[in-house]
């Protein structure tokens, strides 16, 4: 079993190092894409099954995280988005838009990403994203023992093959993408954004 969970009760993941997008263009924004989807695979691909406990904010990179492992447990107070239509003007790569998708749904995925919202837990749990939801940490902690129990009391093999047989579904005839990425991080607006970012102000797009 593997669980993963953030420290502190503040947050699961609340981003990526807005820092290290300075002075990026297309093909780096390629690269630091596919470098997210060969951790992100890397995760979805672990034999034992994975646990996502999430109290807090599950934003960003948090976010594909979250939608990596196998199930996620998630308190109230846990709210889930990916927020990059109003403040980086970046976006997803094909792999992480499909695993996003793939639990949300096209109409959520468009109204949470277009919308720049965070999903509350209940909406996030009504969705099918969460497994589980807690009141509060110590249901969480309840809620993760049971089901860590429950799992592993099963067959590791039949876990395993379910896990293999959904990944391989899911990626099946998945298209490129990198063209999408590349003109998104080449853009004006996404170094703009940056500095603006940097420089605590809100950015202006302009659709360049």
């Amino acid at each position: 079993m593997l669980v993963l969970r953030g420290a502190g009760g503040r947050a699961f993941v609340s981003g990526t190092d807005i820092a290290q997008f300075a002075g990026f263009d297309g093909a780096a924004g390629v690269a630091y894409e596919e470098r997210i989807t060969r951790v992100l695979r890397r995760l979805e691909d672990t034999a034992v099954p994975t646990v996502a406990a999430v109290d807090g904010y599950c934003v960003g990179g948090g976010l594909a995280i979250a939608a990596a492992c196998d199930l996620r447990i998630a308190t109230r107070d846990a709210r889930f988005g990916v927020p990059i239509a109003r403040t980086l003007g970046n976006c997803l790569s094909m792999d992480t838009i499909a695993l996003v998708e793939a639990h949300l749904g096209r109409a959520r995925t468009l109204d949470m990403l277009l919308r720049a919202r965070l999903l509350t837990a209940a909406e996030a749990h009504a969705a099918g994203f969460v497994t589980q939801l807690a009141e509060d940490v110590s249901g969480l902690d309840a809620a993760l023992a049971s089901t860590v129990e429950a799992l592993a009391a099963h067959s590791p093999l039949s876990m395993w093959g379910t896990k293999q047989m959904l990944n391989r579904l899911r990626r099946a005839g998945l298209p490129d993408g990198d063209d999408v990425v590349a003109r998104v991080y080449g853009s004006k607006d996404f170094q703009a954004a940056v500095a603006a970012f940097a420089a605590k102000e809100r950015p202006t797009w302009t659709g360049e």
